[in-house]
């Protein structure tokens, strides 16, 4: 039975499903602007196109999709983005100007086929993440009106939350892609710094800012991401970033969490317990739980807004603020005015403290595969906010502040239910580069969490079953030893941009050895009859950085063509013969994980 128009989720499965039905773009579009009226609330949109003009975008998509992975999907754009035609504000009046072309995101979504229904409020300038600082009427938060939308994307993240769109654009510095999401019982994705070109984004930090998406699952948010992203000659903030197809979950992995004593809740009981729910999903996941000291990351954070990093803020809007201080909202002018107390000195000791704490936190990052915190230490109500406008937007930003500094990108996502109902969630981190990573274990913790989504009353969405297969650019590995899965050397997987894509044990062809050596290292030997399986996994890396991957691998050991279980062949460690004599050899074990296990217990 086909779903009434005012009943379809606007997730991207449930839209192919009706599109595939007969349904148009146009039906679409006539259905995104009665939800926005039904909605009744004037504060998550700056502008919105008049319905005809929207309804010929719709038309002129054509009836089928042509290979155009969005079409005929509707979303927003927050006001500081670009959009040919449609004024950019930023959340001030006396600012706004109309775009001439499309920022290079939103013109890479309308080429796959999606449609822009409107301009949403923000925090003014992208300062900010509670979502009040904006002259226009602030957006209701999707779950409790009574709490704070969060921002500086309050709009974006409230559309997506109330089922208006599909998707929403955001921007994210310091939290503004992530904070609102989890308010609002949403996905946030916080992508790779440069992955998606800026270029018609007006600057908040322009060496820090990111295109963020909001949407109801990571499977969307991460299908527009890879729809935006990719080098742009024009920018030269945009870089080349592996965008790898999401694969499985890894079997294994590691997972950095603050310590009890470096936790932060607000003294919100309800809050913390429900970030402790998360850590057993994670734990069922086959993560394993490494306790870090976060105060170094909490550090770099205040570089964000008490070092020289606001100047950035500055002089993105040097010319307006100098010439037109009294048009900015007076917490935002007061927070970028703060700069001129620093002098280009300043600026240069800013740089030198933070590559100071790069390297410092490098052993940290490196030991675990992905950080995992709470995405804001407790929801704020409007009036507490009111009340604390800076101290309490500075809480908000507990967890988010550092992330962009670090250059590591982030997933937000519901997590487990709070007991009162109040919005809770976590944020995945992970190193440049490593977003798939984090989308494969952010989609299965939304999935368990179970909690509904913003204020549509749906469950939480599925994981999907990605099929386990290597993007066009990228080549199998398969590793037996130390570097599976949350074991030693896997760190040197995933900094070359590898991600984890299925376990399989090898055709029974091989014999596993423990080398001798200080160190205990696998050698896999193939030797035909006599053989037996052994346990592997096979990891997809980025064809750039095979040779360095295997230039950093001793002899004896080596690399050739593996026979697996499944039929399939694919690049693996291999051991030369004479490098196991005088090895133990392991093979009863059936693999490496299992033989460190036993040695372990010995």
């Amino acid at each position: 039975m086909t779903t009434p128009l005012g009943e379809l989720r606007f997730d991207l499965a449930s839209l192919a499903a009706a599109y595939a039905g007969g349904l148009s773009p146009v039906d679409v579009v006539d259905e995104v602007f009665a939800r926005i009226e039904a909605c009744g609330d004037a504060g998550i949109f700056i502008s919105i196109p008049d319905r005809a003009t929207a309804r010929a975008a719709a038309a002129a998509l054509g009836s089928a999709p042509d290979g155009r992975p969005l079409w005929g999907v509707p979303f927003a754009v927050k006001d500081n983005i670009d959009v040919a035609g449609a004024p950019t504000t930023a959340a001030c009046p006396d600012f706004a100007h109309e775009a001439a072309e499309d920022a290079v995101a939103v013109a890479r979504l309308k080429a796959a086929g999606a449609i822009p229904v409107g301009k949403t409020n923000l925090d003014q300038f992208a300062t900010g993440l509670v979502g009040l600082r904006s002259p226009y009427q602030p957006p209701l938060n999707a779950v409790d009106p009574a709490l704070v939308p969060g921002g500086s994307s309050s709009g974006s993240a409230v559309a997506v939350a109330r089922g208006l769109v599909s998707f929403a654009l955001g921007t994210d510095t310091a939290g503004s892609g992530r904070v609102p999401a989890g308010l609002n019982n949403i996905v946030g994705l916080k992508p790779t710094v440069g992955a998606v070109p800026t270029k018609g984004v007006l600057p908040a930090c322009r060496t820090l800012d990111c295109v963020s998406v909001f949407a109801q699952s990571v499977d969307d948010a991460y299908r527009a991401f890879a729809a935006m992203a990719g080098l742009e000659p024009s920018d030269p903030f945009s870089r080349s970033v592996p965008t790898a197809a999401v694969g499985p979950a890894p079997a294994r992995f590691r997972v950095g969490v603050p310590t009890p004593a470096s936790r932060s809740f607000g003294g919100d009981a309800g809050a913390e317990a429900a970030f402790v729910a998360t850590l057993e999903d994670v734990r069922a996941l086959g993560g394993e739980i490494v306790e870090l000291d976060f105060e170094p990351f909490f550090a770099v954070a205040s570089l964000l807004y008490n070092g020289p990093f606001v100047a950035e803020r500055y002089e993105a809007i040097r010319s307006f603020i100098e010439s037109r201080p009294e048009a900015l909202h007076p917490v935002t002018r007061k927070i970028i005015e703060s700069a001129r107390r620093f002098d280009a000195a300043s600026a240069f000791g800013g740089l030198y403290e933070l590559a100071a704490m790069r390297r410092t936190l490098a052993p940290s990052l490196g030991a675990v595969d992905m950080l995992l915190v709470p995405t804001f230490p407790r929801p704020r109500t409007v009036a507490e906010v009111t009340e604390h406008p800076v101290g309490l937007n500075s809480e908000f930003g507990t967890y988010t502040n550092f992330v962009n500094l670090l250059d590591l990108c982030a997933l937000a996502v519901p997590g487990r239910p709070r007991a009162d109902g109040l919005p809770a969630g976590v944020t995945l981190i992970a190193e440049a580069g490593a977003d798939a990573r984090i989308a494969a274990v952010g989609e299965r913790l939304h999935a368990m969490g179970g909690t509904s989504i913003g204020a549509l009353g749906l469950p939480a969405p599925s994981a999907p079953e990605h099929a386990p297969a290597p993007a066009p650019d990228e080549i199998e590995m398969v590793v037996v030893g130390a570097h599976l899965s949350g074991m030693a050397l896997n760190g040197e997987l995933t900094r070359h941009g590898g991600r984890f894509l299925r376990a399989v044990d090898t055709a029974p062809l091989y014999r596993l050895f423990a080398l001798p050596g200080k160190v205990a290292r696998p050698g896999l030997l193939r030797v035909g009859e006599g053989g037996s399986a052994i346990a592997t996994e096979v990891w997809a890396l980025p064809a750039s950085a095979v040779g360095p991957f295997i230039a950093g691998v001793p002899s004896p050991l080596g690399f050739g063509t593996l026979v697996l279980a499944d039929g399939s062949t694919a690049l693996g460690f291999l051991v030369e013969p004479k490098g196991v004599e005088g090895a133990d050899d392991i093979t009863r074990f059936g693999g490496w994980r299992a033989y460190m296990r036993e040695r372990a217990a010995a």
